[in-house]
């Protein structure tokens, strides 16, 4: 259900935007179901004009379509769209780690080691939604270290893209233990700065996540 917007810095229609579509890749929206401008505009508090425009973008981008005599009805991400990701994310992911290997900072090894150490205890303490976001924030130090703004910018909207799938992966019975050794494998090798495993550590990691979605495709 959506709630009335905060105030930020984004225009409204980003803003709106941003909320629907938060809400259809988390499966607030499902597929199949319709959106209603009206509705949508009560929810919100807002005219129908940055509603309309934020569902055009939406439409645009594949997430819902637009039906004669049914109106809009939520696409959603379908299970092909997810297994297309998880085959793409392995050769870009792990082209990512190898030009980490090479550019990695002192910083930024500094930074993805507390990461570690945090998802080490939160993962001891059974917190798998505080991991799942020491995990995002883990590969996006390895995203911003390949110095790549064209491979940042595809990886980041591929992980926004698949959050729900991710978040099921990780919560699946003794993953988050598993990718915890995944994710110091791929920091091992970032602090030898080797390409080769790097890039193969990666491609483990993200072959193993997607072993773990047979509960999100199977819904």
């Amino acid at each position: 259900m959506t709630s009335q917007l905060p105030d930020s810095g984004y225009s409204l229609r980003t803003k709106i935007y941003c909320q629907l579509k938060n809400a259809i890749l988390n499966g607030v929206y499902k597929p199949g179901e319709s959106l209603v401008e009206l509705k949508l505009a009560k929810e919100l508090g807002v005219s129908r004009t940055p509603v309309r425009e934020a569902i055009r973008q939406l439409d645009l981008e594949g997430l819902v379509s637009s039906i004669p005599n049914k109106g809009v009805i939520v696409e959603g991400v379908t299970e092909q769209d997810v297994e297309d990701i998880y085959t793409i994310r392995k050769m870009i992911e792990g082209l990512a780690a190898r030009w980490a290997a090479q550019k990695i900072s002192k910083k930024q090894l500094k930074e993805m080691k507390d990461i570690l150490d945090l998802m080490e205890f939160y993962t001891e303490k059974g917190e798998i939604d505080k991991v799942s976001e020491l995990d995002t924030q883990f590969h996006d130090v390895v995203f911003r270290a390949c110095r790549s703004r064209p491979l940042e910018s595809v990886l980041t909207n591929f992980h926004h893209f698949i959050q729900r799938a991710r978040l099921v992966s990780i919560t699946t019975d003794g993953r988050a233990t598993v990718a915890l050794g995944e994710h110091r494998n791929i920091y091992n090798a970032l602090e030898k700065r080797d390409p080769d495993a790097a890039e193969k550590a990666m491609i483990r990691h993200v072959e193993k996540a997607r072993e773990n979605l047979h509960p999100y495709l199977n819904e």
